[in-house]
């Protein structure tokens, strides 16, 4: 079930234009990544882009790209999504990135099935997996505390939730 066969990776976002040079700032999703410090394109929106310059600032990373060369190109680019080659990341054997939990199984530490994650939405204090099961919905913090396990080459991931946890009814 890894992901491995997932090409690009959604980072981050374009925020906004930076001055008048076609410079943009993309927030990342994970605020600590320097992973735009070290890749030479990103894709912005679907399209390629190489950066000719990349620099850490304290609200996102100032980026200068081949091709965009005035403001008006620049504020083209906002709100766009940010993607990187999945290589280009700098992971360790056991990292997990929110992306690759999507559709995976979920099973309580009991072993009854609890659904699928169908999301991760982020969160300002956690992240959240968003668990359907047939007509349910449920919210779960993604917290070691509730989520104990994650095995990815069985697409399994293991969740003591919570009493009284909200579910609500899908809307299809």
């Amino acid at each position: 079930m890894k992901r491995a066969d997932d090409a690009r990776i959604e980072i981050g976002g374009v925020a906004r234009a930076h001055g008048i040079k076609g410079e943009v700032v993309v927030i990342t999703h994970d605020p600590d990544s320097e992973t735009l410090g070290s890749a030479e394109t990103i894709v912005v929106g679907g399209t390629e882009r190489r950066i000719r310059q990349a620099r850490p600032t304290h609200r996102g990373w100032l980026i200068a790209l081949e091709g965009i060369e005035t403001r008006n190109d620049a504020e083209r680019l906002q709100g766009l999504p940010v993607e990187v080659a999945r290589d280009t990341l700098d992971l360790d054997d056991d990292d997990v990135l929110l992306h690759d939990l999507i559709g995976c199984r979920v099973v309580r530490t009991d072993g009854v099935a609890w659904g699928e994650v169908a999301a991760v939405e982020p969160g300002d204090m956690q992240d959240l997996l968003v668990i359907h099961d047939g007509d349910i919905e449920r919210l779960l913090p993604l917290v070691d505390v509730f989520v104990t396990s994650i095995d990815l080459d069985a697409g399994t991931i293991t969740v003591d939730p919570p009493e009284g946890l909200p579910e609500s009814k899908l809307r299809r």
